[in-house]
């Protein structure tokens, strides 16, 4: 594992790396996440590996702004009054894309944003655990579990202990909230 601090400068590293099918670990204004471009099947690949999670649950994706979940999901006037009023922020809606649904999110975190606005391409994201057990908030934790693993962490330091995003779904008539 490469380890490098949350400096501006650093942005320019981790795009190259993402780009070049990389796995990275960046806190978030949750917890510390596995991210990798949604784009990029065998980085995506990577994080169920790493994770051990079922293929059966999807991974949520983190986008820059309105218009790029658009591409995205299919969104009504409605939906987005709704997005609009918790984004960015610890929210995370499940939306139509096609036949199939898709969970997006606009984190709002400075260092974060700055990289989904440089990449300019949705990426995947995901807690730092293997799959049912605690995240990890602390870089010295995240090493001692997945030091051997060939990714890129972003150290933050120890980020304090934080709820998960709430999860609502917004593909029905009526708003569900399915992570409170």
């Amino acid at each position: 594992m490469e380890i490098t601090k949350q400096a501006n400068k650093s942005l320019a590293i981790v795009v190259d790396f993402l780009n070049n099918g990389g796995v990275i670990i960046c806190p978030t204004d949750t917890i510390y996440g596995f991210l990798a471009l949604a784009e990029n099947k065998k980085a995506v690949e990577k994080i169920y590996k790493i994770k051990k999670r079922p293929k059966s649950k999807p991974l949520p994706i983190f986008v820059k702004d309105i218009k790029m979940a658009k591409s995205l999901a299919e969104i009504s006037e409605k939906q987005e009054k709704t997005i609009k009023k918790y984004w960015p922020g610890k929210y995370t809606f499940v939306l139509r894309a096609g036949k199939r649904t898709i969970a997006l999110r606009m984190p709002k975190y400075k260092y974060l944003n700055n990289l989904l606005k440089k990449i300019n391409k949705p990426l995947v994201q995901t807690s730092v655990n293997i799959s049912n057990k605690p995240a990890l908030t602390k870089i010295s934790d995240i090493m001692d579990q997945f030091g051997k693993l060939n990714v890129l962490a972003i150290d933050a330091g120890y980020l304090k202990k934080s709820k998960p995003s709430k999860i609502i779904d917004l593909t029905k008539e009526k708003i569900k909230i399915l992570r409170k």
